[in-house]
């Protein structure tokens, strides 16, 4: 049994209350098991002194794309189909079992040094065996999915996929890999997009994700030429034709979500449908800007994601955060989107996307110990006499703030150096997939 006691810290839970007080936190195995001042416990196998640091829920990131952050500066000052036409569908087509391994391990390095904890991934069409091998070995909570792409005449050929094939490799991943590690990681289907899906395929993962009560994870209303491309081959746009299939549930998380008309809105906030915010990448793609501040107005499941290391650049919640809140006082007024609020949508927000609010989100006796201990003692971080805690992390903290990261109960980062991920290997190896790739890969220019 493993016993971490972090005794003197500033605590922000992200409870009900939303309480901020300074004492300590007893963690037993993977569970929060008691937070109080002055615990006394005998038999702790780790203490952690964080006097003078902030401890926060960790992180929950709920749109990624592991499998392209060894792409990282390949895709940029591109709008989204030439993005992924061009570059990004190429490289993903170039893939061999070992690059997909290693740009998993590049990105979840930065992400757990980055205080994130959990990730909503959706990987490629291939070899996406070798990203849960990556997400098993660095200790992260994850749902994962390989892509699923059964139509479109631009996507190169070995990801052009047969229906039938898709289906069963993700219902084959699903069977081995959901609730691994006592639920720690766990599956999501991933279609990527109505435009390269099939009604058929679309259909079938509606009942599937029911059969095995698990989440989907899709693109929608990114980009006006998406959309067009959706209404000429359906007669109606993304959210009403994914309702009209039955997609539209709980159990959905759409990324994006920009152009939306009130019809679909209407239908994302009726059918309970989880919104995954991804400013940094909306504006790199120059995708435009989500109404956040309606969303928020009106009760919509919301929460934050970087998206992929090609269409941002980093994979950095300190980033989105400060994005989401920034982006929309000119358009809305200074208050539309406070601290408090986006803070809130990299926590607790992105704990209820995944249906997991009563385990992780927030720093609560019982919950997972999923936490992130933050140093704020510097210049660009302080005075922080007077000033709302939530605050400082939302508009002034960085990831470079983060000292240790503790994921189901285990020290995965601490003081900065990662326990489960060999940095020196990783960055070497992402280095030599990105040369292998573009090699094979047929960039157009």
């Amino acid at each position: 049994m493993m016993e971490i006691l972090i005794k003197n810290a500033e605590i922000v839970t992200m409870n009900k209350k939303e309480e901020i007080f300074y004492g300590d936190i007893h963690i037993v195995d993977n569970i929060i098991y008691n937070i109080g001042t002055n615990l006394e416990v005998p038999t702790v196998g780790k203490v952690i002194n964080a006097k003078g640091k902030t401890v926060i829920p960790g992180f929950v990131q709920t749109h990624i794309h592991l499998c392209q952050t060894v792409f990282r500066g390949q895709g940029d000052d591109l709008e989204l189909m030439d993005w992924l036409k061009k570059r990004i569908w190429p490289l993903e087509a170039s893939h061999d079992e070992e690059s997909i391994y290693y740009s998993a391990l590049l990105g979840l390095g930065e992400l757990i040094q980055s205080g994130t904890t959990t990730i909503v991934d959706m990987e490629t069409v291939n070899h996406t065996e070798f990203a849960f091998k990556a997400l098993a070995e660095s200790g992260i909570r994850a749902l994962s999915g390989k892509v699923m792409m059964d139509k479109g005449d631009e996507v190169p050929i070995p990801l052009q996929e047969e229906t039938e094939k898709s289906i069963q490799q993700s219902v084959d991943l699903l069977e081995k890999w959901h609730n691994y590690d006592s639920g720690r990681i766990k599956y999501a289907f991933s279609p990527r997009f109505v435009v390269s899906c099939t009604e058929e395929l679309l259909r079938e993962v509606r009942s599937l994700s029911e059969y095995y009560n698990v989440m989907v994870h899709t693109h929608a209303s990114e980009n006006l030429g998406e959309i067009e491309i959706v209404q000429k081959d359906t007669g109606m746009r993304n959210i009403v034709y994914l309702d009209h299939l039955g997609l539209a549930n709980p159990r959905l998380i759409l990324a994006h979500c920009i152009w939306l008309d009130d019809e679909e809105k209407r239908i994302i906030r009726d059918r309970g449908v989880h919104v995954s915010h991804c400013p940094g990448s909306n504006l790199k793609l120059a995708s435009g800007i989500a109404e956040t501040p309606y969303m928020v107005q009106e009760n919509i499941s919301l929460s934050l994601g970087a998206d992929g290391a090609p269409c941002n650049n980093n994979l950095d919640m300190f980033n989105e955060m400060r994005l989401a809140a920034l982006i929309q006082k000119p358009i809305h007024g200074p208050t539309s989107m406070n601290a408090r609020t986006v803070f809130r949508m990299a926590t607790i927000g992105g704990a209820k996307a995944v249906g997991m609010e009563n385990e992780i989100g927030s720093i609560e006796i019982g919950k997972k110990a999923d936490l992130a201990i933050l140093n704020l003692n510097n210049f660009h971080t302080y005075p922080s006499s007077e000033v709302d805690p939530i605050s400082r992390i939302v508009y002034s903290a960085t990831r470079a703030d983060v000292e240790t990261t503790i994921i189901n109960g285990e020290i995965v980062m601490e003081k900065g150096i990662l326990h489960t991920i060999n940095k020196r290997i990783v960055l070497e190896e992402a280095n030599n997939s990105i040369k292998r790739l573009l090699k094979r890969a047929t960039i157009i220019k």
